[in-house]
């Protein structure tokens, strides 16, 4: 199946799940995360979650990174050239909505892609090598681009991965594992 037809599937099965579903399934990712190795890491990136799209909730999982002394980063979108630019989330940092209903830094340090470890990647949906749907606009893409070749890319889904998406092209990057409810 093609990406336009995943990602309006996709959204449309992430809007029929409930309130307790989504906590049953978080439940079983944040244990996985849990359990990953982290003796090399130390920034992760992760996305913050975008209530009104039913995402994943970050809040515990940042939690627990900045319990294990890993520092945080998070993203600012330009939408003028679909890039993204990272600042350190501390506990002090403000965070704002922006005129797309995206929360984001306001007041924090900004950092370089190449001083990431670990990416925790929003997705709809993703196939058994690693390739992704997100929301379409290539933000992902293009920031995982631009960090070094070792960094760990790390999905974060309810959902299974598929068979394949038939129209990945050069620019997709795909990733190392998905995370998904087992």
């Amino acid at each position: 199946m093609k990406k336009a037809e995943l990602r309006k599937i996709y959204k449309q099965k992430r809007q029929h799940l409930s309130s307790d579903k989504i906590r049953q399934l978080q439940e079983s990712i944040y244990n996985q995360i849990y359990d990953l190795d982290i003796s090399n890491i130390n920034t992760i990136h992760i996305f913050l979650s975008l209530e009104k799209f039913k995402e994943i909730d970050t809040k515990p999982i940042i939690d627990y990174f900045r319990d294990k002394k890993i520092k945080i980063v998070v993203s600012k979108s330009d939408f003028t050239n679909n890039t993204l630019t990272h600042f350190y989330l501390e506990k002090d940092t403000e965070i704002e909505v922006n005129t797309y209903g995206i929360p984001e830094p306001k007041n924090a340090e900004q950092v370089l892609e190449t001083e990431i470890d670990l990416v925790f990647v929003p997705l709809l949906i993703s196939d058994e090598m690693g390739y992704r749907v997100g929301y379409g606009k290539g933000f992902y893409d293009r920031f995982l681009s631009n960090c070094r070749k070792d960094v760990k890319k790390i999905g974060l889904n309810f959902f299974k991965p598929i068979s394949n998406i038939s129209n990945v092209n050069e620019f997709d990057i795909p990733l190392d594992f998905v995370i998904y409810p087992k």
